[in-house]
């Protein structure tokens, strides 16, 4: 059996299509499922159970035998909003149940491939693994960083595989759920259906209108690299899962006018509570990652706007026509 945390979620439910897709069904999804419209994330997937988070890490602390048939645990499960300053709650759903889990795994030598972010390398201009670089701005970067500190530590005495993959700005289908969260191309598409119009925020951070640059990676490479973690790599590790090349929001907001053939682009004033904790410029070194046996290609910014917005469409157009 397969476990996705967050498997209902945005890079968790693109997993688990992808596992269905090499015919895996055997999958064990965990999540919090309190906002039940996640449920289309799932639409046309086959798995063989869900279980509530909680109960989830309930059973595997207390040694739960049902749970013996678990090949691997993909760990994505997380709160991921970045304006989230409730330390307490962060720290206890983004470190305290990883530590839990990576626990459990090392007791049943279960690898484990878990879900790290790029917010840990915050206004660093460098973003390498490697404490020298690490520099989170919020809390939620903070969270990421203590569990892959706690990785780092286990590593020498590890008895099963560890990876943990620093996701950096992540965008495709199914995540519309995640609300002002959702990437911006989402909500470049939604500001153009809307109103024609793609805002941006003005000049900020020493740089120009819409100039600040983030390295936008698309969800089926994300899944392509987290799947290689489960099945391939050979070593553990903390890796980068970036395209390793930055662009422009600017960049970005060109791609989705043009994929529309229409709109224009309105520039807002930076906002100032955002400006401490904000970073402007990622792009993520994947000399580890390529060191570490990953080959696979990434989809430039161009390409991955097209692919998705073509998969927005034709998800608009079906609910368009269902009675």
């Amino acid at each position: 059996m397969i476990v996705v945390t967050g498997g209902v979620g945005f890079i968790g439910s693109n997993l688990v299509q992808a596992l269905n897709q090499r015919g895996v069904t055997d999958i064990l999804v965990v999540d919090d499922f309190t906002d039940g419209h996640k449920f289309s994330n799932l639409g046309g997937a086959e798995i063989a159970d869900y279980m509530d988070h909680r109960e989830f890490k309930q059973r595997l602390s207390e040694g739960d035998h049902g749970l013996s048939e678990i090949e691997i645990i993909y760990h994505l499960g997380a709160c991921t909003d970045t304006t989230e300053w409730d330390g307490r709650f962060m720290l206890e759903a983004n470190f305290t149940y990883s530590k839990a889990l990576l626990a459990a795994c090392q007791a049943r030598a279960i690898p484990l491939v878990y879900a790290s972010s790029a917010a840990v390398y915050g206004a660093a201009s460098i973003c390498r693994e490697d404490a020298a670089h690490e520099r989170p701005l919020n809390v939620y970067g903070y969270s990421k960083l203590l569990f892959d500190q706690c990785v780092r530590r286990l590593l020498p005495s590890a008895q099963a595989r560890v990876i943990g993959l620093r996701y950096f700005n992540v965008y495709g289908p199914r995540e519309q759920h995640k609300g002002r969260m959702a990437s911006v191309v989402y909500h470049f598409d939604r500001q153009v259906r809307d109103t024609g119009c793609v805002r941006l925020f003005g000049a900020s951070h020493g740089v120009g209108p819409g100039e600040q640059q983030r390295d936008f990676v698309y969800v089926d490479d994300v899944v392509a690299v987290t799947l290689w973690g489960g099945t391939q790599a050979t070593h553990s590790g903390v890796y980068n899962c970036g395209t390793g090349a930055a662009s422009t929001f600017n960049r970005v907001a060109q791609a989705v006018l043009e994929w529309h053939h229409r709109g224009s682009l309105e520039y807002i004033p930076f906002p100032t509570d955002l400006r401490a904790a904000y970073q402007s410029n990622t792009c993520a070194d994947l000399q580890a990652l390529r060191a570490g046996g990953y080959s696979g290609a990434f989809r430039g910014v161009e390409e991955g706007v097209k692919h998705y917005l073509d998969w927005l469409n034709l998800e608009t157009a079906v609910d368009r026509h269902t009675p």
